[in-house]
């Protein structure tokens, strides 16, 4: 699908559903600085995420738990300093939504920095409770459920969830929840497509899929990956690399965007069985 007549208007949170409910592919790719955000706002990217997968891609980590809500700032204020259209969403790191008042003191910090949307991960109960207590002092949230990143420890490492009926029926009501508790946006990743699709067709608001299949709302990827950079990971198999047909960052940038609206990317090998 290509963009909407009046895309050169900035994305604001009201105007995510009203894209979602004109069948618009939202597109997001995470960004860190203000040279690739004036490219990613050039292309017609909807949203960028300022994402602590910053420890990983830019600090050389070997996870987000060491990324704070300082660096995010900074990110965020380099990005923000670029962008006019698109909405830029800002990671809570590790902990940072701990209480209720630690999410409200951290989100204002990133608010200031320029995001306009916070994203927080998972949805046990006092995650609902800083999505409720930030939606309700007018801060825009973002839910992350599916793999957290945050949760690696627990988890044992990055592996796929939602798989065998408990945890599949566990993520449906988590989706409900955050819904609930005033989400306005939600990111699933490494979900299995089917389970994605049911959750997307139920939700009241946009998801956002990331190896959660072709039936979200919206995608996103990790802006080095989906240019082929080597971060020293292991590439997720729900990443493809558009710079080699892009020809350009900016060529890649556009592809992607293409590649989503038009329903090419995700394709069924960048997906996940129940």
């Amino acid at each position: 699908m290509t963009m909407p007549p009046d895309s050169s208007r900035p994305v604001t949170v009201p105007r995510l559903r009203e894209l979602r409910d004109t069948g618009h592919k939202l597109t997001m790719l995470t960004c860190y600085d203000a040279g690739f955000a004036r490219t990613l706002d050039a292309a017609g990217i909807d949203l960028m995420l300022i994402g602590d997968s910053l420890g990983m891609v830019v600090q050389g980590a070997a996870s987000t738990l060491g990324v704070t809500v300082t660096d995010i700032a900074y990110h965020t204020r380099c990005a923000a300093a670029a962008t006019q259209r698109a909405l830029i969403v800002a990671d809570l790191p590790f902990q940072a939504d701990a209480t209720p008042e630690r999410a409200l003191d951290a989100a204002c910090t990133l608010l200031r920095a320029g995001a306009g949307m916070v994203k927080l991960e998972g949805a046990a109960g006092h995650k609902l409770d800083a999505i409720r207590y930030l939606s309700e002092r007018d801060i825009p949230v973002c839910a992350h459920l599916g793999l957290t990143p945050q949760s690696v420890l627990r988890l044992g490492g990055f592996k796929v969830q939602g798989r065998g009926d408990a945890a599949a029926a566990q993520l449906r009501d988590d989706a409900q929840a955050v819904a609930a508790a005033g989400a306005e946006l939600l990111v699933l990743e490494a979900v299995p497509s089917p389970l994605a699709a049911a959750i997307t067709a139920a939700s009241p608001i946009p998801t956002i899929g990331i190896g959660a299949g072709p039936d979200c709302d919206g995608q996103v990827l990790v802006l080095h990956d989906m240019l082929g950079l080597d971060s020293g990971h292991r590439r997720p198999r729900f990443v493809q690399d558009f710079l080699a047909q892009g020809g350009s960052i900016a060529g890649a940038i556009r592809a992607y965007i293409e590649a989503v609206q038009a329903g090419r990317f995700p394709a069924a090998e960048h997906g996940y069985a129940a």
